[in-house]
């Protein structure tokens, strides 16, 4: 049965023999033996995409309005996607979930040469930068494999699966001459710049508590109940694994739907990221020092094995504290508006990336002041992509790892800041699976507390592949 399962793989790298071996759809690539070149201020700066499906063809759409970027490479594992036909898509993806499968017939200046091999992408000497948009669990690998490769990188959120791997991560970057940038959004945005300045200087006095949530009812059904079955014939469901245990293909993990389950990603890390990135930021804070969760898949009758209902608090050193919850089983926002609260002394900020308000606080007993500060109400106008981020935060992100990339500057969201932003998801999905309130060393990154703890901060990677 297994054999079966997987053998899809020989026929795609069969039927696509001449892209694996880097021949190109329009350039040529460049022997590996030249060296990789400097880019002057007029020269484009060519760009290779790995992972062009829902997110990584939002970015690869943003990418093209910038006139001094050329498309150089493109790389995926499902054909259809590769080849940029839409009417290639399997008939049921385009049933099912129409609006995560991207519209494509993009008009590329010049044609890109096209792999379904990573490695094979990398070797290309003329590729100055690489997009790397595939599912969480194939990031680190491919992201450290690119920064020795000589590629300038932007990933894409949750940048890792592990902290294990962030860390692994900040280390090559760093041993490295390469620019890397990692797609927290929010960072690039003017309303969260703004505040980021203000409330360090005290614009609603002593911020003690942040919160956000990630709301979305789910029930009954979630993402289903289904049993393995041979993936699409030209989707290679073995490279799609990559690190990740050997198991058969199941429609309702791939393409799109990883995000339920605990392996390959987490709703804590797809939107709880954004969130803790942003509060965090704010609050003038890096890493928790304790961190307690509750919850659990109380309701959903599907095969996705994250929690369906969540809380988590994480507390700080400096005696502060950020609360996230998950809802996939109930609706209705708990915030009156925006999607993070903080709560100071003298008034709350509720924040968007389209704006946000101030609310002055009220006094409490024994006080004998009415208030403090003003209200206030902040808006800008922007676009939003279809993961309910707006463009506008993307775009600048985009424009300023472009400008990184002649600068040699560290970009908007630095990899460590990257990194120090999603191992809030890690720890608290380390938290809920070993039900313990978890004691933290930001510093060593280890739990003081629990080895159980520990034994979850990486796990075995499959072989051949390695960090």
């Amino acid at each position: 049965m297994e054999n079966k399962l997987y053998q899809n793989r020989r026929d795609f790298i069969a039927k696509s023999s001449l892209t694996v071996g880097g021949i190109s759809m329009g350039l040529n690539a460049m022997s590996a033996a030249e060296s990789g070149r400097i880019i002057g201020a007029n020269d484009k700066i060519r760009v290779g995409f790995i992972g062009i499906g829902n997110r990584g063809s939002q970015l690869l759409e943003l990418f093209m309005q910038n006139k001094d970027v050329e498309i150089a490479a493109l790389c995926d594992i499902y054909e259809p996607y590769l080849m940029r036909d839409r009417s290639k898509v399997d008939s049921r993806y385009l049933a099912d979930r129409a609006g995560q499968v991207p519209k494509m017939g993009e008009k590329f200046a010049t044609k890109p040469t096209l792999y379904n091999d990573y490695r094979k992408l990398l070797e290309d000497k003329t590729i100055d930068a690489v997009c790397i948009a595939t599912p969480d669990h194939w990031h680190a690998i491919m992201m450290t494999e690119a920064v020795k490769a000589g590629k300038d990188v932007y990933v894409e959120k949750p940048l890792t699966q592990t902290i294990h791997e962030g860390r692994t991560m900040v280390n090559v970057w760093k041993a490295s001459k390469q620019v890397v940038a990692v797609g927290l959004n929010r960072r690039g945005n003017n309303v969260y710049k703004k505040l980021a300045k203000e409330i360090a200087a005290g614009k609603i006095g002593q911020v003690t508590v942040g919160r956000a949530a990630r709301v979305s009812n789910m029930f009954p059904n979630g993402i289903g109940k289904l049993k393995p079955e041979l993936p699409p014939k030209d989707f290679n469901w073995d490279m799609w694994l990559g690190p990740r245990a050997s198991r058969p293909y199941q429609y309702n993990i791939a393409p799109y739907m990883f995000r339920w389950w605990g392996d390959f990603s987490s709703q804590m890390g797809n939107w709880g990221v954004h969130y803790m990135d942003a509060i965090r930021w704010m609050m003038g804070e890096v890493a928790p020092v304790a961190i307690s969760a509750h919850g659990g898949k109380y309701v959903l009758d599907h095969d996705g094995d994250i929690p369906d209902t969540m809380e988590v608090t994480f507390e700080f050193a400096s005696k502060k504290m950020i609360m996230f919850s998950i809802y996939e089983a109930s609706s209705s926002e708990i915030l009156p508006y925006g999607e993070i609260e903080l709560r100071g002394t003298k008034g709350n900020v509720l924040a968007s990336q389209d704006g946000y308000r101030i609310i002055p606080a009220k006094k409490g007993q024994f006080q004998n002041w009415n208030k403090q500060i003003e209200a206030e109400e902040f808006s800008v106008e922007g676009k939003e992509l279809s993961d309910g981020s707006s463009s506008f935060s993307t775009e600048a992100l985009i424009r300023n790892f472009l400008d990184c990339i002649r600068s040699r500057e560290v970009p908007l969201c630095s990899l460590e800041d990257g990194h120090r932003s999603t191992s809030f998801a890690h720890l608290a999905n380390i938290a809920i699976a070993t039900r313990e309130r978890l004691q933290w060393d930001p510093d060593k990154e280890r739990f003081t507390n629990s080895e159980a703890a520990n034994k979850l901060l990486h796990y075995e990677y499959r072989k051949p592949w390695k960090l």
